[in-house]
């Protein structure tokens, strides 16, 4: 059997590494370091030069040193029918959604359309060195079997789920409670567990979905309890004001999710910028895990995610990009204006906490530690080959960086998807077969 031999400066983490470079026992660092894979899952992590002593002739090896060589990257929250409304012009979410988004997710009931889209969007994934990602399909049954075809088909772990949304939105984009119950649970029966698949039960948020879709979002829940859930919650003030309106009984928005036993430790909610105390504490009671989107937070003009108020009551978080709010696909962009989101608020970010939030941080927010986010071995063998010198901007810093961390500090500050060398899911090179 042919095994494969990475050759690299590896980093993986064990833990949040909370006090930056004092916290050593977080996380391994091996200056020449081999990763060997084999059936796609990680077997060992150890100095190259022990790995390639105790191995045959059978071992694969490709040499991507110096380069550094991370688990892959997770992004917690994205919407793949938004690639074609990525930078477009509006002052706040509504319009946003109003003018935009809307318009756009229409376009899913076309044919050939969720397919077209969904190659491209795995594409840029990987491009941008993403390996794992929970996104929001649209409301067509279509956008989620296409979306779930071509990650089979690329043997990409995700999580996603069809949007449900039965008011308040254009007619083309509404579904009903039943029906979105109904589409739900055939798609969860045909793809949840298939290969590396797994499905999100997904109501869009709140103000587009009736109280009886969110009944029937919660019996949804019941009824497959290791579900994940994704929705969104506190980003806007006037999203805020609109609940309010929707559900004059609740109060607050976080009360509406409880009500309808939405929340959880498998329970993804976007953005959570604008909480109450009693909000915030009925979060980290329920264990559902805070999603920080800061280039969408900036972009639509949001505003400021409070990570340190949040760690403070325990509760859990993650990072993503939010495309197409977003603005980038990368994680590594994302870090960037997360550092200063939080840098603005008197919030150090250290450069490892940040990188581990991407890979351990995030697969821990996914439940799937066990599966990705780290070299532990028996872990599926997603990697990405990061280069510090990919641009000449980057090579002219590089020259002074005289540490890890401001390796670090340096990619996620002026790094894309030029820095990422190499992607590999389940121990297959995946961005340079790419056709750009």
């Amino acid at each position: 059997m042919t095994e494969l031999l990475l050759r690299g400066r590896i980093l993986t983490f064990h833990d949040e590494p909370l006090h930056g470079e004092a916290s050593a026992e977080t996380f391994t660092y091996l200056e020449d370091g081999g990763l060997l894979i084999r059936d796609g899952k990680i077997v060992a992590i150890d100095d190259y030069a022990k790995l390639r002593a105790g191995e045959g002739r059978n071992v694969e090896i490709i040499d991507h040193h110096p380069y550094l060589i991370m688990p892959g990257f997770i992004d917690c929250h994205i919407h793949y029918p938004q690639m074609q409304v990525v930078g477009s012009y509006a002052g706040a979410l509504m319009e946003w959604l109003d003018r935009y988004t809307f318009v756009e997710e229409q376009k899913f009931s076309n044919q050939g359309h969720p397919e077209r889209i969904a190659s491209a969007f795995f594409d840029e994934l990987i491009r941008h060195g993403t390996t794992t990602a929970a996104a929001y399909c649209s409301v067509h049954k279509a956008s989620v079997q296409a979306f779930f075809t071509e990650a089979h088909r690329r043997n990409m772990r995700m999580v996603a789920g069809k949007v449900m949304m039965d008011r308040n939105a254009p007619p083309g984009l509404l579904d009903t409670p039943q029906s979105g119950y109904d589409d739900s649970k055939a798609l969860i029966e045909e793809w949840h567990g298939k290969g590396r698949q797994l499905y999100a039960i997904t109501p869009r948020f709140a103000p587009t979905s009736s109280p009886e879709q969110l009944e029937m979002s919660g019996a949804l829940v019941r009824e497959f309890p290791d579900m994940h859930v994704q929705t969104h919650l506190c980003e806007n003030t006037a999203e805020i004001a609109f609940v309010a309106e929707l559900f004059p009984w609740s109060r607050d928005y976080t009360q509406v999710y409880e009500h309808y036993g939405l929340l959880g430790p498998k329970t993804l909610l976007g953005h959570c910028i604008h909480l109450s105390d009693a909000e915030v504490s009925t979060i980290a009671n329920s264990g559902s895990i805070a999603v920080f989107c800061p280039t969408s937070n900036l972009f639509i003009g949001s505003g400021l995610f409070d990570l340190a108020r949040l760690r403070a009551s325990h509760v859990r978080n993650a990072i993503a990009t939010d495309i197409g709010g977003g603005t980038s696909y990368s994680m590594l962009r994302t870090l960037d204006e997360g550092y200063k989101i939080l840098n603005i608020q008197g919030q150090r970010y250290h450069p490892l906490r940040s990188f581990y939030q991407v890979t351990l941080g995030n697969a821990r927010a996914l439940s799937l530690e066990d599966s990705i986010g780290s070299f532990v071995p028996g872990t599926e063998a997603d990697c990405v080959v990061l280069d510090a010198r990919a641009t000449p901007a980057m090579r002219i810093r590089m020259e002074t960086v005289e540490t890890l961390v401001e390796e670090l500090m340096l990619m996620q500050t002026i790094g894309d998807d030029r820095a990422i060398a190499e992607v590999y899911v389940a121990g297959v090179p995946a961005k340079s077969i790419l056709v750009n």
